[in-house]
């Protein structure tokens, strides 16, 4: 496995790949790699010819500066795991590689900004596009893979691959969870042991909410009975659960329409750990 630390040097290396007609897959991430990540890898190994992983701690998306200073940093452990997932290429750049000038550039995701994630961390989607758009542009990938844990990121990324013509397929893999539900991130590495012990009572609300759906409950109805279950547990600080459209993430309807898909989202704190999770039902 190469380890490509310049904006240059991946951008030689996927042209040179592409002169010989390999196919390209990506696979971007922020790094402190789980199990979800390397089941990205090695996806991407299965249907491509060789693999890009880029590990980028991307400052432009954090609102908190301390979320952004906590965020856990293991490149050295990441390498060793990503080789033997089938990674051919590592890019792990500096901010000056990624930002040799500050971006000036703003997306605008309209409605899409404006519920859930957009609404509770302004900036956060503009910042995402800014970094993903330009791993767009150095590694030139056929194919990218994102985890349907960040549904919404996943929704914005395909809205922008399809409003600048990325000549791509961005496929999201679904969510990796743990033994005991609870879906697996970087962060939770710092959740203390009482919170991890916790943890897993978020994805048990959110298949509260979608068992109720399925029963033909409303929307509203379903939504409640997920709060109030995890309201129990005063360690859990709920900043949303909501339950949308699958498609546009907007709120869903009173009544469910017939074959439509729906979104059970989530974000909430364990101590200074925030944690997201979904379920689509």
């Amino acid at each position: 496995m190469q380890i490509l630390q310049s904006a240059p040097a991946l951008q030689a290396q996927t042209e040179a790949w592409r002169q010989q007609g390999l196919r390209i897959g990506l696979v971007p991430t922020m790094g402190a790699l789980h199990e979800g990540h390397l089941q990205l890898v090695r996806t991407a190994a299965a249907e491509n010819d060789v693999v890009v992983a880029s590990i980028f701690v991307n400052p432009t998306q954090f609102n908190n500066a301390e979320d952004f200073r906590l965020y856990p940093r293991l490149p050295e452990a990441d390498a060793e795991l990503l080789g033997p997932a089938g990674c051919t290429a590592l890019f792990m750049p500096g901010v000056e590689q990624m930002y040799p000038t500050p971006a000036k550039l703003r997306f605008d995701f309209g409605a899409l900004e404006h519920v859930m994630e957009g609404a509770f961390r302004p900036g956060h989607f503009n910042g995402v596009a800014t970094v993903v758009s330009k791993l767009f542009h150095l590694a030139r990938p056929h194919r990218a893979y994102f985890g349907q844990k960040d549904l919404q990121q996943v929704t914005i990324v395909r809205q922008m691959v399809a409003d600048l013509s990325f000549d791509l397929e961005v496929v999201a893999f679904p969510t990796v969870r743990e033994a005991d539900g609870l879906a697996m991130s970087s962060r939770n590495r710092r959740l203390t042991p009482a919170d991890r012990t916790r943890a897993p009572r978020l994805y048990q609300a959110l298949e509260l909410a979608a068992e109720q759906l399925r029963a033909g409950q409303s929307a509203a109805a379903a939504r409640q009975a997920a709060i109030d279950y995890l309201a129990q547990e005063p360690a859990i600080q709920l900043e949303y659960l909501e339950v949308a459209d699958a498609q546009t993430l907007q709120p869903a309807p009173t009544q469910p329409v017939a074959e439509q898909s729906l979104a059970i989202c989530l974000a909430a704190s364990l101590g200074d750990v925030r944690l997201i999770d979904n379920v689509v039902v």
